[in-house]
């Protein structure tokens, strides 16, 4: 159910947001905890969000939590990424039932160890038939390894004569993207300030409205969200056209 509060009257809800988490690390530093602290108090702020997505009628919602780049961390710190990914995964998968929301993941899952793959798959099995909002988790994801992927899939149907060069067009590569089925998000919001993409969904941003605020991504909460859509509704976005009024 859409979330009717005043802040909201009049507002165009984006159908597809994106969000690239940042500032953990600096949230931890500030309270002097140390980083997994940040990490942990990330991945509650990542639960409430999606309660919060669902609530004011977004259809989805993609988040950034583990990068291509992030394993070049410190073994420590991947280490405790992952154990808290395994608790959040049986978690999330309590705030998926009660909020009737569907769970994908995309990225390249083979990295990770077995336990962690059989509960991605759990996660996506059991909320497949939930109607409700779209959560997407970026894990092992990068853009460029994304696009990268999708040419080998389709050079392999174009040596298996599937699939014709010459006949490729913009929506065959995006059929062979992790998103393939999706919309392209509507608006991307980025926390802690930093004017990055960061490897993030590199061909499905093409005309996203970008949303940029220094709420460190723990801090992130309802009144943000709704200060991005509300910059978001003030944008003219015309794909690249000439604006007509």
């Amino acid at each position: 159910m859409k979330d009717m509060g005043e802040n909201l009257e009049g507002l165009v809800i984006p159908k597809h947001v994106a969000l690239i988490l940042d500032g953990n690390g600096r949230w931890a530093k500030k309270r002097g905890l140390p980083r997994t602290m940040g990490h942990r108090e990330g991945c509650v702020t990542v639960e409430k969000t999606v309660e919060i997505a669902a609530r004011l009628g977004i259809g989805y919602l993609t988040v950034y939590a583990f990068s291509t780049e992030n394993w070049k961390r410190s073994a420590e710190e991947v280490g405790a990424l992952m154990q808290l990914f395994r608790y959040y995964m049986v978690r999330l998968l309590k705030v998926a039932s009660q909020n009737n929301v569907r769970v994908r993941m995309i990225g390249d899952r083979t990295r990770f160890d077995e336990d962690i793959i059989d509960g991605i798959n759990r996660l996506e099995s059991e909320t497949k038939e939930n109607t409700g909002l779209t959560f997407v988790i970026a894990v092992n994801y990068g853009g460029r390894d994304d696009i990268r992927r999708a040419v080998i899939r389709m050079a392999g149907e174009a040596a298996e004569g599937v699939l014709i060069p010459e006949e490729i067009t913009e929506e065959t590569v995006a059929a062979h993207l992790d998103t393939a089925g999706m919309p392209d998000p509507d608006l991307l919001i980025r926390t802690s300030g930093e004017l990055r993409l960061s490897n993030f969904l590199l061909w499905q941003l093409a005309y996203t409205e970008i949303y940029v605020t220094d709420c460190l991504w723990p801090d992130f909460d309802r009144e943000e969200m709704i200060r991005a859509i509300q910059a978001y509704n003030k944008r003219d976005r015309r794909y690249g056209g000439v604006k007509t009024r």
